[in-house]
């Protein structure tokens, strides 16, 4: 079993023990973790993340961008922004309230730190390279 902790900038989100499967929707595409697969590191794509429990079943979050990370049976999510829903329908009403209605403001600044980190990590690079 895996133990799965989700980290929003300003809270612990959900921390579930007992976890038997997740998906996650990475930059690359979908990814499927099981207690046993390889640690990985992985950058998340705004999406669905669905785990299982033996006890409650399938649980379903929208989840916005951010980094999953799977050190044996413990996997930890850090994101922007996260919402819980009991089933499908209600997560996609959720979503189009809360993700979708973005501020104006708020898309200039997350456009202006993503130029940010991508020019950090650009020249980063190009010192490991020297």
């Amino acid at each position: 079993m895996m133990h799965l902790k989700i980290l929003l900038p300003s809270e612990v989100f959900i921390e579930k023990s007992g976890v038997t499967r997740i998906v996650a929707q990475t930059t690359e595409g979908s990814i499927g973790l099981l207690p046993h697969r390889l640690d990985c590191v992985t950058a998340l794509a705004p999406g669905i993340l669905i785990y299982e429990t033996k006890t409650e079943g399938e649980a379903y979050l929208a989840v916005d961008a951010g980094v999953l990370v799977k050190t044996g049976t413990d996997v930890l999510i850090s994101a922007r922004q996260a919402i819980a829903g009991g089933n499908l329908v209600q997560l996609h009403e959720a979503v189009k309230r809360e993700f979708l209605n973005l501020s104006e403001q708020e898309k200039n600044v997350r456009m202006m730190i993503d130029k940010m980190e991508s020019g950090f990590i650009r020249r980063l690079a190009e010192l490991h390279h020297d």
